[in-house]
Order: structure tokens, then sequence, then C-alpha cells
């Protein structure tokens, strides 16, 4: 365990940095502007990753509404380990989450409550690898998932998602790409981005939603 880690990162540094390393990410950085992220949103793990799960292969406006009832069934709105333990399959149901994802809420909230899931005042005493090892130990919590955790929650600044589909298509759109690159690919392209791989993942993300907008 790692001494206390600061949320977030000096974000003019990470654009001087990113203009100065990638004149071509530069070019669509200066279209977009600066972006303003903030770190300092209280969020408690179980919560966080129970409405990950929630959210998996749904619209947004669909895991919208099943977390909201799920979220109504919790004392205040919070998903706890203890609440999620305590509601049954046919509650569960009720509230239109599948069989899969029930099984995956029982297995972080019995992880949970056993300690093996680290508070958000924990996380901020591991490195990103510890975490990624940690959380990924429960069903139906991926490596994405994970670092997504770590770049909107936790602020840590070198983070690249390179199985996310929307960063892939942006990396494209930079490059002038006909395809998306491999997740390897954009490894390697990415290179260049460290120690602010995550301020760059966030604009591959502008990217897109620019591009689209001006289609």
């Amino acid at each position: 365990m790692t001494s206390r880690i600061a949320r977030g990162f000096d974000l003019d540094a990470a654009h001087a940095h990113l203009r100065r390393s990638d004149a071509r990410l530069a070019r669509w950085m200066r279209r977009i502007g600066p972006l303003q992220l903030a770190f300092d949103l209280r969020f408690e793990t179980v919560d966080a990753l129970a409405r990950s799960i929630l959210h998996q292969q749904l619209s947004g406006r669909a895991a919208a509404t099943i977390t909201a009832r799920v979220a109504a069934l919790m004392p205040r709105g919070r998903l706890t380990a203890a609440g999620l333990q305590a509601l049954d399959a046919a509650a569960l149901r009720a509230a239109g989450v599948s069989v899969g994802k029930q099984a995956a809420l029982r297995d972080l909230s019995a992880r949970a409550l056993r300690g093996g899931i680290p508070s958000a005042r924990q996380l901020e005493h591991l490195d990103d690898a510890a975490i990624i090892a940690a959380l990924t130990q429960v069903r139906g919590i991926g490596r994405w998932t994970v670092e997504m955790l770590l770049m909107f929650r936790l602020g840590r600044p070198d983070v690249l998602p390179v199985d996310d589909l929307g960063v892939r298509q942006g990396a494209a759109l930079v490059d002038g790409l006909a395809a998306a690159p491999t997740p390897r690919a954009l490894a390697a392209r990415g290179a260049c981005w460290a120690p602010y791989r995550s301020l760059a993942g966030f604009y591959l993300w502008r990217v897109v939603e620019h591009a689209r907008r001006d289609a």
C-alpha cells in the first residue's frame, strides 16, 4: 500500500504535455477547447461498482431506469453491501435486474461484507495496478469498468482504456484512419501521451462527439 494518492492531476500541465507531444491530437484539442474535469465528488466503492454492473449492456435510459428502481429499495438511495444482500431475487427481478447481474451484485456485496472491497478512502492508498487486481476479482467487473473508476472517480492521470470503442474511434479520427486501431495498436500509439494518458482518453471521447455534431 502506498501513501495517499491525491485525486486528480494538474490539468494545465497535462494539456501542455499533450499539445507538445502530439501535433495531430493538439489540432483537435484546439477545436474542442480546454476540458474542465472534477474529481472531488464523494463516492462509495460498492455503490459505484453496483451502478456499473447495472449499466452493463443497456442503453443509457434503460440502465438509468433500472438503477433508479434498485436505489429506491435502498436506505437513502445508496447501493450498499448490506442493502443489496437483503434484497431477494424477486425484488431484483421486479426492478428489471437480469439473473446474471443479480449474481454479480451478490458477489460484490458478499465480498464487501467480508472486507474484500476497498473503500473509497482505501483506494486512495493503492496504485492503479493494485486497484485493478483487487476489483476485477468481482464477478461481472472487468478491467474496463475499473479503468472508468480510476479515470472518473479517482482522477488518476495515466489511464488509457484501450478496449473502449469510443476511445479507439477517437484515435482513428485523430489519425485519419479508415478503421479504429486495435487495443494493442492504440496502446503503442498512446505511449507519447504518458504520463497524462487519461486526459488523452477524455479528449478522444470528445473527438467522436465533436465529429458527430459536425456531421
